[in-house]
């Protein structure tokens, strides 16, 4: 298995992950989730993962915090934000002016458009 086609979720609501999971997996992609972001932290492993959808509001640790601590520990994680608002791009520059992240979806997203980012940013 490659690591671009594995992929690592955290969102809160289990109504979402279980589905991504499942979508993703029927597009050929090995799917962790994780609705709390402190425990994907205490299991997340550098160089794991092709790529990281992390959404940003969570109860404990919000998104932004959970991919500060990532890329502390993983510098070359790509990140992509999965959210309902579209307001968090200009938040996230000003929040990380000289840090790179892969994109933010808007929720709800089909799993054929998420395959087919996810493929985009791991290519």
């Amino acid at each position: 298995m490659s690591i671009m086609s594995r992929i690592l979720i955290v969102d809160d609501e289990k109504d979402i992950t279980n589905p991504l999971k499942i979508g993703l997996a029927s597009h050929g992609f090995t799917v962790d989730a994780y609705n709390d972001p402190r425990e994907a932290l205490a299991t997340y492993e550098a160089g794991k993962y092709g790529l990281i959808i992390i959404d940003i509001r969570m109860p404990g640790m919000n998104g932004f915090d959970l991919f500060r601590e990532i890329k502390s520990r993983d510098g070359k994680a790509k990140v992509c934000f999965l959210t309902a608002f579209d307001m968090y791009a200009g938040e996230f520059k000003k929040l990380f002016p000289n840090m790179k992240v892969e994109g933010f979806l808007t929720k709800p997203i089909s799993i054929s458009r998420l395959a087919s980012e996810i493929n985009k940013i791991t290519a």
